[in-house]
């Protein structure tokens, strides 16, 4: 899926908050990597019945939420007295995902249930915080249009200053309080940081911080929900380390945990993708191996060596267990990478990805073609794959073989 098809979908829609009187449209956890964890959530939990109704405690009480929330967000087992933060952690993606109609939403008695109404994009948004990131980009400002305010962000965008940010925020913040429930400033302040700094960041402008103009470009890792407190941490260190030195000391599990879902999701997209349109086949094709199934989701670079890109799907490659544990890690010992091997799994890849993005094979593209050259610069330790013009797939293969003459 595309950015143009996101787009159609969402001009089918009018946002227009002065009709709507939404003003949870979004909200202060609507992050992206929230809305997309949430989103998988959704997902997992709807895999066997797709039309299936769900409520927020249903998602947020199921095995596959709480086994990864709590350990990507540190917080409470939503079983254990955090009812209040978890109603507002799932419900404010959820009500996101109804306003934007992504999914449909009815009160029944006291609570309200959901049901998926445009499951291709609720899938791209999940796939991985890249994708929802470009979602919440368009959403935003398809709302922002439609209600009559983008101009002052417009405004905002050109001069950059703290004049044009003290109004930007005042309009905003009147606007709402005008069209919605919500009335107090602070609270309005407190959700205008999850507007204006998706749409700074796509700009490549400045956006808003602790309820100022920022002082530098919004980057896409200053968006995340679970972001460190970086300040707070580093009142705390010693007057005699520098910030390098203490930040070394400090550790970093959720990190950690972040990486290992990101990774399994990836790998169980893979592997759903290639069950349902591939026929759960290698994607290396060799002669022996073309009927076995592909259960294996390998690392063309180790996850271990370049962490950085292993949670990407432009990584990751359907083998069959033979392919895998015989040729790719030979003797099954999978600390070690077959080179040969390797540039076989590259090639392959590459004709994955060239059929799905050129629509060959009429499956949904879930690749994403600068991706696939970060990750072949990376894996590479070379800038050369950045030259490759968009989708030249033959530009990509030539640099391939020059690596692995």
């Amino acid at each position: 899926m595309d950015n143009a098809a996101i787009q159609a979908f969402l001009d089918a829609h009018d946002y227009d908050i002065r009709k709507t009187h939404n003003g949870r449209w979004i909200d202060q956890k609507c992050t992206m990597d929230v809305v997309c964890l949430v989103s998988d959530c959704i997902l997992e939990f709807t895999e066997r019945s797709p039309h299936a109704g769900f409520s927020v405690n249903d998602i947020w009480y199921s095995d596959y939420t709480v086994e990864n929330v709590r350990q990507i967000f540190s917080k409470p087992n939503p079983s254990e007295k955090a009812s209040n933060e978890y109603d507002k952690y799932f419900g404010q993606p959820i009500k996101l995902l109804d306003a934007a109609g992504v999914i449909h939403g009815e009160k029944m008695g006291a609570r309200y249930i959901y049901q998926i109404v445009n499951k291709d994009i609720l899938e791209y948004i999940s796939f991985r915080e890249r994708n929802c990131y470009q979602f919440l980009c368009l959403y935003i400002e398809k709302v922002l249009r439609d209600s009559g305010i983008y101009p002052f962000f417009e405004k905002f965008f050109r001069m950059q200053d703290h004049d044009s940010f003290r109004e930007l925020k005042e309009r905003y913040t009147d606007f709402t309080k005008e069209n919605t429930p919500i009335n107090g400033a602070t609270e309005c302040g407190r959700i205008f940081t999850k507007v204006l700094n998706p749409l700074a960041c796509k700009y490549k402008k400045r956006g808003t911080e602790k309820g100022h103009i920022s002082k530098d470009v919004i980057t896409q890792d200053m968006l995340l929900y679970n972001q460190r407190n970086w300040r707070d941490i580093l009142s705390e260190k010693p007057k005699e380390m520098t910030r390098g030195e203490y930040e070394s000391t400090l550790p970093k599990p959720d990190e950690d945990c972040m990486t290992a879902y990101r990774i399994n999701r990836a790998k169980k997209n893979l592997r759903r993708f290639n069950d349902l349109y591939r026929g759960g086949l290698t994607e290396l094709k060799e002669d022996r191996h073309l009927a076995d199934p592909a259960t294996q989701m390998h690392h063309i670079f180790p996850a271990g060596d370049y962490p950085e890109i292993a949670d990407c799907l432009e990584n990751l490659i359907a083998l069959t267990p033979t392919q895998h544990f015989t040729y790719a890690h030979p003797n099954n010992h999978t600390q070690y990478i077959d080179r040969s091997y390797q540039y076989l799994c590259l090639i392959a890849k590459t004709g994955s990805i060239r059929e799905n993005l050129l629509g060959k094979n009429h499956e949904p593209p879930i690749y994403d073609f600068y991706l696939f050259k970060t990750v072949l610069n990376t894996g590479l330790n070379t800038e050369e794959f950045s030259e490759v013009r968009d989708m030249d797939f033959d530009g990509v293969l030539k640099r391939i073989e020059k690596y692995y003459a």
